[in-house]
């Protein structure tokens, strides 16, 4: 009897165990998107900000690469108000001058982003993004929640595939087959 309970225990805990390799294997996939702004043209001013932010929707926990020439360009994370004056006198959040800046969305709010190299942010190295939470609604639309306009803008929020419904799935199938367990 005491041999029949053992098989039981393993034949269960070998379905879990399959059971969590499986649902790793779907969720491995699932990550944040790291986003070369300005795509192959990198982070100049040659660049129409307003058109590269408008193909991708942002969420948590993205990343942002700005590669430029080291010296030519920087990247300060400002305020609204920085962002649409140009003036990094007051409302920066962070500079970043290495060359190759890489820079993780880690909250659902607006973004702002300018070069501070005298000039460039006027003539449009600008852009703002609305980054929102990880969910399966997300789509490439901005319309339900656009920022406020100014030249040159750029509205945003990227696709990351991660669904949250993925996450619970997974802990309450496992939850119901570990209680069978005992």
């Amino acid at each position: 009897m005491e041999d029949h309970k053992m098989m039981i225990f393993l034949y269960y805990r070998s379905i879990v165990l399959l059971f969590l390799l499986i649902n790793f294997l779907f969720l491995k996939g699932i990550k944040s998107e790291v986003y070369t702004v300005g795509d192959e043209q990198h982070w100049n001013a040659e660049v129409n900000f307003d058109s590269w932010v408008q193909e991708y929707n942002f969420t948590v926990g993205d990343v942002l690469v700005f590669k430029y020439s080291k010296g030519q360009h920087n990247v300060y994370e400002v305020t609204e108000a920085t962002y649409r004056s140009c003036d990094a006198s007051s409302g920066v959040l962070g500079e970043y001058e290495s060359g190759n800046d890489q820079i993780t969305l880690e909250e659902a709010k607006k973004y702002w982003f300018i070069c501070n190299i005298a000039g460039h942010c006027l003539g449009g190295m600008r852009f703002g993004i609305n980054v929102k939470e990880a969910t399966s609604s997300n789509t490439n639309s901005t319309s339900d929640s656009p920022l406020p306009p100014v030249e040159p803008t750029n509205y945003s929020s990227v696709i990351h595939g991660f669904q949250r419904w993925n996450f619970g799935i997974l802990f309450l199938s496992s939850a119901v087959l570990l209680f069978k367990l005992y």
